[in-house]
This record gives C-alpha cells, sequence and structure tokens, in this order.
C-alpha cells in the first residue's frame, strides 16, 4: 500500500500534475497542514538563551510540536519582498543550534497569513515536511521520495525554470500529508491553493513556493528525518517575530 502511494504519476494524471506545477512556476500555493496552535509546544525562552530560536516570537513558536526537533526556518525580508534566507535548526534536549543556511526566494508578491490560489505569495505559518520527489533520482532522502520525469516544467517555460523541479519537498499547506508532492487532493478547497514546495531555485522569486540552491536541496532530503517530526516556519521578519 505504501509502495502504491508512490507510484509514478499515471497518464490519467498527468494534467492534474501540470496544473499543480504551473502553479509553482507560474501560479504555486498550499493551505491545510499547518500545524495547530492547540496542543504541546516548544519551550518559550527569552532572547540569547540558547534554547531560543532566533526571529521566531510567541504566536508562531507555539505552533511548532514539543516533539519536532529540525526546523527550516524561512525568514522573508520583507511583506511585499521575494528575497528571502533559510536556516536549518536542529534541537538537543532544549537547545536548538543553527547547522546550515541558504539565500532563499519566496512567492513574488512576497507573503501572507491569508494564501488563496494565484495570489503569488508564500504562506505565513508553521507547516510539516513529510514527502519529497522531483525529476532526479532520490540522493538519499530520508523522507519518502517519489521519483518521476512528470515533476519536469513545461518546456514553454523560461529556460531558467526547467530545473526547478529536479528536487522538492513538498510543505504540507492544504494537502494529504504521506502521499506524493504530485498528489492533487485539497483538503481546505481548491480556492486556498495547492502544491507549496521547497525547490531549486532559478534566481527570482516563485509563485508560492520556497526556492534554494540544488546544493541546500540535497542537504535537506539527505538531513531532514521523519523521526525528528522536521517542520518549515515560513514568513517575512516581522511576522515571524509577532
Amino acid at each position: 500500500m505504501h509502495n502504491a502511494l508512490r507510484a509514478t504519476v499515471t497518464t490519467t494524471a498527468l494534467g492534474t500534475l501540470l496544473m499543480l506545477l504551473t502553479a509553482c512556476g507560474g501560479a504555486h500555493d498550499t493551505r491545510g497542514g499547518e500545524v495547530a496552535a492547540a496542543g504541546p509546544t516548544a519551550t518559550a525562552t527569552a532572547p540569547g538563551n540558547p534554547t531560543a530560536l532566533p526571529g521566531i516570537g510567541g504566536r508562531l513558536r507555539h505552533r511548532i510540536p514539543a516533539d519536532s526537533r529540525q526546523i527550516v526556518a524561512v525568514y522573508g525580508d520583507g511583506r511585499d519582498a521575494a528575497g528571502s534566507t533559510v536556516v536549518l535548526y536542529t534541537r538537543r534536549g532544549a537547545t536548538w543550534t543553527r547547522t546550515n543556511s541558504w539565500p532563499a526566494h519566496n512567492g513574488k508578491k512576497g507573503w501572507t497569513t491569508d494564501h488563496h490560489e494565484g495570489d503569488r505569495r508564500s504562506p505565513v505559518g508553521v507547516f510539516t515536511l513529510t514527502d519529497a520527489g522531483g525529476v532526479l533520482a532520490d540522493p538519499g532522502s530520508r523522507l519518502p521520495y517519489t521519483r518521476s520525469a512528470s515533476f519536469a516544467a513545461p518546456r514553454w517555460w523560461a529556460r531558467s525554470h526547467w530545473h526547478d523541479f529536479d528536487y522538492v519537498i513538498a510543505i504540507d499547506y492544504n494537502r494529504v500529508r504521506g502521499t506524493s508532492p504530485a498528489d492533487p487532493t485539497r483538503p481546505g478547497g481548491e480556492a486556498k491553493g495547492g502544491g507549496i514546495w521547497l525547490h531549486l531555485d532559478h534566481g527570482s522569486g516563485t509563485s508560492g513556493c520556497v526556492s534554494l540552491s540544488e546544493e541546500g536541496m540535497r542537504h535537506l532530503l539527505r538531513t531532514l528525518d521523519p523521526d525528528l517530526h522536521p517542520v518549515v516556519v515560513m514568513g517575512d521578519r516581522a511576522a515571524l517575530g509577532a
């Protein structure tokens, strides 16, 4: 059954997959797998304390599950800006350690706390990271990985975008966890968009995804461990610090 969920996208699903791919290269979005504020939370700490997450305020910090020991933090330059920085943190005991970082891009029009299909903004929030895939062979991903040539960006896109989806990690916003990133199911409805991914950078803003270098994506795929319950905390710096 597990293998069936991760089967290569079939011919009948190609049309839907093209819609997903078009989303991130020309109109990408997602909502639904956001971690709820209720339940156990990460330890709240004062600024300067090694157990604190730099730049993450109480509103989002309290949505980080207590059992999460890996965080991909996306620090957006501004509410209406497309530039950002991705930082990987790992927790040992109560201490969060910065282990790597990369320049990145987010939605062309910046960030939003109320993401909708086609708004070209990335959703602010805390989301789980459970599934990966791409055009290229599995580079040693710890997350379940679905390889398919069908992830390839359409060749009518600019050449600079052709390799965007060589590697992708699904951000669990408005999607079903435990399925291929290309699964078209939208639990929160189509208007909320779908297909928000971490993927390869093409040098400019996306339509809702977060993009970074191939080296960065390979590192995340090889490092993010389901047993450590990884999440992404993402938003512009003002929203993150609230």
